[in-house]
């Protein structure tokens, strides 16, 4: 089974493909241009040229599931937010309903459902992540829909909680991110399932239960 990645070049989305790489799942990184390859060629990780804002069906042949870790990033502003984590997400969605993609593993982010209390910069992004998941749970592609919630740099330490409730603080690494993500990938029996992740004491495969 073989998973493609959409949004390989980001932060989680390197990690990710660095350790399912070394865990021996098979993956292709979508990546937009040629230097991006490099990093990916050196370390034997298929690669494969498409843009979210263009036309990315090729991207998918031959794989069975997906990961969509793609963001705008903080640094854009509000078009390129509707273009990838709006635009790009539905559309690939919708490629994964009609090619019959086995699994969609969607990266959104922790109280996406509660737009109007993000911070005014990151209601777009929140906003977008919303609708796309919504789209994601009434498309009748087989998902499993990870909600981090604010990202840090910090190293793995593989231990998370899903409670947010009872969570001290609302953070978790990307590398965390990028373990749970491979957690999911390698677990075919996760279907129609949400989580939303902070750094915690529980292992991840344990808190994936």
């Amino acid at each position: 089974m073989k998973t493609l990645v959409i949004g390989a070049n980001g932060q989680i989305g390197r990690q990710f493909c660095e350790l399912a790489h070394q865990a021996g799942v098979p993956i292709r990184a979508m990546i937009r241009d040629t230097a991006q390859q490099a990093w990916f060629q050196a370390r034997g990780i298929e690669t494969v040229l498409a843009d979210l804002e263009g036309n990315f069906r090729k991207a998918f042949y031959g794989c069975d599931q997906v990961v969509f870790a793609a963001g705008s990033g903080p640094h854009t502003g509000p078009d390129k937010t509707l273009m990838i984590d709006l635009h790009g997400a539905l559309s690939a969605i919708d490629l994964a309903a009609t090619l019959g993609i086995g699994r969609f593993i969607m990266v959104s982010a922790m109280r996406a459902d509660r737009v109007l209390e993000a911070p005014a910069k990151l209601r777009p992004y929140m906003a977008a992540k919303h609708a796309a998941d919504a789209h994601l749970r009434a498309s009748r592609v087989p998902h499993v829909i990870l909600k981090p919630g604010r990202l840090t740099d910090e190293a793995a330490t593989r231990r998370v909680t899903t409670d947010v409730a009872g969570a001290d603080d609302n953070r978790i690494s990307r590398a965390n991110v990028a373990h749970a993500l491979l957690e999911v990938v390698r677990r075919h029996d996760l279907r129609q399932r949400e989580f939303s992740l902070l750094d915690g004491d529980t292992d991840i495969a344990e808190a994936l239960r």
